[in-house]
């Protein structure tokens, strides 16, 4: 197995490690994209069964599918965005780890913090992790930030006002030099409006820009984005890579399947938050397409009933993005065959609390 090399930044909490493993997990490389602009439709392949037992995270315990290593795209002018733990003293060192952000609601949906790694059971490829190097509480992680906005002919009566909310959550949620966006509307095919940047304003304008008209070809841009925008970043600490898509959940121009697009989106270790823009009084097909896609992300979907619960939609994507649990680990008996493992990972007491994570993540290959 070729070790691939990362900084690993200095533990502020490494009395939350202990002898007792949280999670284990390595970190997957992404698998090269295909050349082709979009692939062939092919067949869904299936998920990993769940395992059948459920070890304790304070003892052994499972642990989430970790990010793969994630590049920090650069900043207009050649800077790169400063992290929150810029000065912290760096140690380089050979080791293959995941990167698991994940997030933890109480019965009633609101966010739960300053729980411990023994509150948690993580399991990958059905085995405990082989060792966890840091577990923590990340409210300030920094962000990569897709925007992807159906701009088909049947959005048309809600788009004027989904574009002013998207304006609104960008200006919320992205700190200069931190964090950076990229906006992209789809029709029949996918067209990027606006690349990565931190400046609100040509965001605003990305977003503005579109025009409401043509087909559907969602699961197309999905794909796109995550292959083309989020796969290739690389970094040296636990980010968010986040796409907020906004779709009715029904495609009838893409060239790939839903499921190659979900594929896609693990292997940029990418979380979908989805908000349906279905304009009938109850849920249909689309909105079941969006909740599978956000629920094998890791993210969440929401089905606003009227225009005013768009902006609260992306009002609570904002708060659940400074609200979340990272955990640094390696896994157990990991192979470097570029196939999928799958993650479980719940509370331990799972009457009171609930874990939004990613269901798994494509291994390294190697080369």
């Amino acid at each position: 197995m070729r070790l691939q090399y990362r900084n690993i930044l200095r533990y502020a909490a490494p009395a939350l490690l202990g002898a007792s493993s949280l999670l284990a997990q390595s970190t997957p490389a992404a698998t090269p994209p295909p050349t082709s602009d979009v692939p062939a439709q092919t067949s869904p392949s299936q998920a990993a069964p769940a395992p059948a037992t459920q070890p304790s995270l304070g003892s052994q315990a499972e642990q989430p599918p970790a990010d793969t290593a994630n590049p920090q795209p650069q900043q207009e002018g050649g800077q790169q965005p400063s992290g929150s733990d810029a000065g912290n003293f760096v140690l380089k060192v050979p080791v293959n780890e995941v990167n698991l952000v994940f997030t933890v609601t109480d019965r009633s949906g609101r966010f739960v913090k300053n729980l411990r790694q023994q509150d948690f059971q993580l399991l990958d490829a059905k085995k405990p992790p082989a060792k966890v190097h840091q577990f923590t509480q990340q409210t300030n992680l920094p962000m990569r930030v897709g925007l992807l906005i159906d701009t088909s002919s049947s959005v048309h009566s809600r788009f004027d006002f989904e574009q002013r909310s998207a304006v609104d959550f960008l200006q919320q949620i992205l700190r200069p030099r931190q964090d950076l966006a990229f906006v992209m509307g789809f029709d029949s095919s996918p067209e990027m409006t606006q690349p990565f940047t931190s400046d609100l304003d040509k965001l605003a304008t990305g977003i503005n820009g579109l025009k409401s008209n043509g087909g559907t070809a969602l699961y197309d841009a999905l794909y796109k984005a995550c292959r083309d925008e989020l796969l290739p970043i690389k970094n040296d600490e636990p980010m968010r890579k986040t796409i907020v898509l906004l779709s009715d959940g029904h495609d009838n121009q893409s060239r790939v399947h839903e499921d190659e697009a979900i594929k896609m989106c693990q292997r940029a270790a990418a979380t979908v938050y989805t908000i349906s823009t279905n304009v009938s009084p109850t849920k249909d097909v689309g909105d079941d397409i969006l909740a599978e896609i956000s629920d094998k992300t890791g993210g969440r979907t929401f089905v606003p009933l009227k225009e005013e619960d768009v902006a609260h939609a992306f009002y609570e994507i904002s708060d659940e993005l400074r609200a979340q649990y990272a955990v640094v680990y390696t896994p157990a008996d990991f192979k470097t065959n570029g196939e999928f493992r799958d993650i479980w990972l719940v509370p331990v007491d799972r009457n009171k609390y609930h874990v939004r994570a990613p269901k798994g993540y494509f291994a390294a290959r190697e080369q």
